[in-house]
């Protein structure tokens, strides 16, 4: 088993504090005989009569002294990751959450701007030390 991000926690954390019940830590995604691991899964009930909001959740802390291989790294599992998802016809939307001080540094970079734009990837940042969302693109 991989080891937790550094900001899984606070961003397990922030989930909860936002309404949502975590239903998965990890989250499995399995197709034809592979099994891959998000680091969450977590569902809110929207309205006693509506089906509830499923996501599934990458967590990336951008950690290293490259924030190009970090980046690739997210990038790569984050792809990954919604291809299964799609191929099982999951109903879970994917988002890759990472904290304010990542995306400030992924941001600056115009390039990095572009393919998330490109790839149109949800993000979730998180203050890791209020615990709170700070910004949730769909």
């Amino acid at each position: 088993m991989a080891a937790k991000d550094l900001i899984h926690d606070a961003v397990k954390n922030t989930l909860v504090k936002d309404g949502w019940t975590i239903t998965h830590d990890p989250y499995p995604i399995r197709y034809k005989g592979l099994t891959v691991s998000a680091d969450l899964g977590a569902e809110r009930t929207i309205a006693a009569e509506r089906a509830g909001e499923k996501i599934v959740v990458e967590i990336k802390s951008f950690i290293t002294p490259s924030l190009i291989q970090d980046f690739e790294e997210a990038l790569g599992q984050y792809n990954l990751y919604f291809a299964l998802l799609q191929k099982t016809q999951s109903e879970h939307v994917l988002y890759l959450a990472l904290s304010e001080g990542a995306y400030r540094r992924i941001i600056k970079r115009e390039a990095l701007q572009a393919v998330i734009e490109m790839f149109q990837i949800k993000l979730l940042v998180v203050n890791t030390i209020e615990e709170e969302i700070v910004i949730w693109t769909s």
